[in-house]
């Protein structure tokens, strides 16, 4: 099978110099939604036409072919003169023993179910077009039918009073005998309202060429639903979003309100996870068995352990927590941060590029960069660990039971050693022995007959 997809639009109505196939939804552009959908369908060629946006669609699609090993060809149509013109651009790559699939750069959510069902009904010598019907169908192309047959298509500004008044309508997606569609895109006209060349005059060229033209529905209108605005792309996002939560649902998660959660990347939840409301996940983000993750969490690219809590208010990226450890309120756990067991990480602590064994604890207003911390550490409020001298990173290692105490300030490289202790406010430049206390601390002093100043009367 032959995939091409048509996604040259400029969309004036997105307000945006983005091409409109470019747009994230649910994280990803539109036009890489369809992509990934036609890749799942194994096809022989895939051909993405684009025009407007400049390098911009052809660079996304070049890094993408890289990303996944496939190859995916590429079209300019310049000018853009309707849907004809754009799949006549593909007509070089196109594979004449096997059908072609049309579909469109701005229609993110068919899924490969209903394109399964597409292409099953065209077979190899009919022509499918998936249709639905909606109760406004106001500005779609109407499918006119004689006696249950399909006979032709016909845009809204050339309809007549009584085909505006069919509720079936076209989505443009197509399965099409590819030998056939080359003679007929050949002998399409322009003479219409828009002066453009419309892949939907190929259906009347079927019916005189006495090529059977059938039809397959998807599971749901917004599986056909495009992209034209700001406000259409909002409502696709928010329909996609829904659709997840319910997936979510049916594994057994707990959402505790299905509308407010976002899922831009893949959320992969083990039994009994609870997911409160506000929560972002992007990229890859497991939660395992028993995790609870609190209000207005976002999580990128993060693999949470079983029994973990992540409180509200937290951001988790690239980093590894551990089972039944405590993140947050307010935390912030950066790249290449690895939580042990029973880990305690509170409000206001923030770890970068670090690994923490079991039952650690930096309970509140910490950092911990590029370090090494080891099992049953208690890092104090206030504590630092000073790993960059303004040009290089430098590591500090916290072995076994040490404990450190508030506003130290520990300047990499540096270590303390097994059951070390650092008192309250010390500033550590030299390695602090094993199990002994290190202060670094002036003597107390208090000035006698000093008095505070007294602003001066005018």
């Amino acid at each position: 099978m032959n995939v091409v997809i048509l996604a040259a639009g400029m969309g004036k109505r997105m307000q945006s110099a983005l091409p409109k196939v470019l747009h994230p939804l649910a994280g990803k552009p539109l036009l890489r939604h369809v992509i990934d959908t036609a890749s799942s369908l194994s096809p022989s060629k895939l051909c993405v036409i684009y025009g407007h946006g400049g390098a911009a669609v052809p660079e996304m699609v070049g890094k993408l072919a890289e990303q996944t090993g496939t190859r995916i060809d590429t079209a300019l149509q310049q000018p853009q003169l309707g849907t004809g013109h754009a799949v006549m651009q593909a007509v070089p790559e196109l594979d004449e023993s096997v059908p072609t699939l049309v579909l469109y750069g701005d229609v993110p959510l068919t899924t490969s179910a209903s394109l399964g069902r597409l292409v099953e009904a065209a077979g190899t010598d009919k022509l499918a077009i998936l249709t639905v019907e909606q109760a406004n169908p106001f500005g779609l192309g109407r499918i006119v039918r004689e006696n249950g047959s399909i006979v032709r298509i016909v845009e809204e500004k050339d309809a007549s009073e009584a085909e505006r008044a069919i509720r079936e309508i076209n989505s443009g997606i197509m399965c099409i005998p590819t030998a056939h569609l080359k003679r007929w895109l050949a002998a399409l006209s322009n003479n219409n309202a828009q002066g453009e060349y419309y892949l939907t005059d190929i259906v009347a060229q079927a019916v005189a060429d006495g090529v059977p033209v059938v039809s397959a529905q998807p599971s749901a209108e917004w599986e056909v639903a495009g992209v034209n605005s700001k406000v259409q792309l909002a409502e696709l996002e928010r329909r996609h979003q829904l659709n997840i939560a319910n997936a979510l649902l049916e594994k057994g998660v707990t959402l505790m309100d299905p509308a407010r959660i976002d899922v831009r990347g893949e959320l992969v939840c083990g039994r009994d996870v609870v997911i409160d409301v506000g929560c972002v996940f992007e990229g890859r983000v497991e939660l395992a068995d028993g995790v609870t993750v609190g209000p207005h969490c976002v999580l990128v690219n993060a693999k949470i352990g079983a029994g973990a809590q992540i409180k509200p208010f937290c951001h988790i990226e690239d980093a590894v927590v551990g089972d039944k450890s405590q993140i947050g309120p307010y935390a912030r756990l950066r790249p290449g941060t690895e939580l042990g067991e029973d880990v305690h990480v509170g409000n206001f602590v923030e770890i970068k590029n670090s690994q923490v064994a079991a039952h650690s604890k930096a309970n509140h207003l910490a950092y911990v960069g590029d370090a090494t911390v080891g099992s049953r550490v208690n890092i104090g409020a206030g504590t630092i660990t000073c790993n960059y001298d303004g040009a290089n990173k430098f590591r500090t290692v916290i072995e076994d039971d040490a404990f450190i105490g508030s506003d130290s300030q520990l300047v990499a490289p540096v270590t303390v050693g097994k059951g070390a202790t650092l008192g309250a406010g010390t500033t550590l430049t030299k390695d602090a022995p094993a199990g002994k206390l290190t202060i670094s601390r002036p003597k107390q002093m208090t000035i006698e007959g000093w008095s505070r100043p007294v602003k001066t009367k005018k």
